[in-house]
């Protein structure tokens, strides 16, 4: 009987995250306030009561959906990235592989966070405060790595953490929207060469750094 429980547990487990995973491309197009169970339903053809078992409502199925979102991120920006020596070559890994997920078209319409706070960002209530929450831990991340690499050395003691934290993020957020609406333009060549110039030209060694 154990056994026959933690089975449907599992099951559960992964219908849950195969749903979520479904809402967070979704909200890319139609955005979180654009959500709901029936959406998500008729994407999965599967029945809308199939999915009241997880969320009774759609605030709960859009909370869920951003932490789903902060989960893949960790999965595919965040943990790779770490993966590289601390200092300039983590810092520049963080933001290559924010750029490969968020320009990855298995997400419609780019960062589910760029474009989920621009939609939230006047609207109070619980999930502007999950997304700036969401928020000020990213910038914290990037202003982490950035200090790291001044106490390694390879950015000058000069350099503000925070500042650096929001020249990176806002390359960021121009290639979500411009490489949608101009797809046709390598805006991530752009981005690329925008935030390589500014780490090698801060960088005591910028050969630990690709070139342009």
């Amino acid at each position: 009987m154990v056994a026959q429980t933690d089975g449907r547990l599992l099951r559960g487990d992964r219908t849950r995250t195969a749903v979520l995973d479904v809402a967070v491309a979704l909200a890319t197009e139609v955005g979180l306030d654009g959500l709901s169970l029936s959406q998500v339903a008729d994407r999965l053809l599967i029945s809308k009561s199939a999915l009241f078992a997880h969320w009774r409502n759609k605030e709960e199925l859009q909370l869920a959906t951003v932490e789903r979102a902060r989960e893949r991120y960790q999965e595919h920006v965040v943990v790779p990235a770490l993966k590289a020596p601390r200092g300039v070559r983590r810092l520049w890994s963080l933001f290559d592989h924010w750029l490969t997920y968020i320009t990855a078209y298995e997400l419609p319409g780019g960062c589910f966070f760029t474009n989920t706070q621009f939609e939230y960002n006047a609207r109070p209530g619980p999930i502007r405060d999950r997304l700036t929450e969401s928020l000020v831990e990213w910038l914290g991340l990037i202003q982490r790595l950035a200090a790291e690499a001044v106490a390694a050395g390879e950015l000058p003691p000069t350099t503000d953490p925070r500042q650096t934290a929001f020249e990176i993020n806002a390359v960021g957020v121009a290639v979500v929207y411009q490489s949608r609406l101009l797809p046709e333009t390598d805006i991530v060549g752009h981005a690329r060469t925008a935030v390589l110039r500014r780490m090698r030209a801060l960088c005591t060694d910028p050969t630990l750094l690709p070139e342009e």
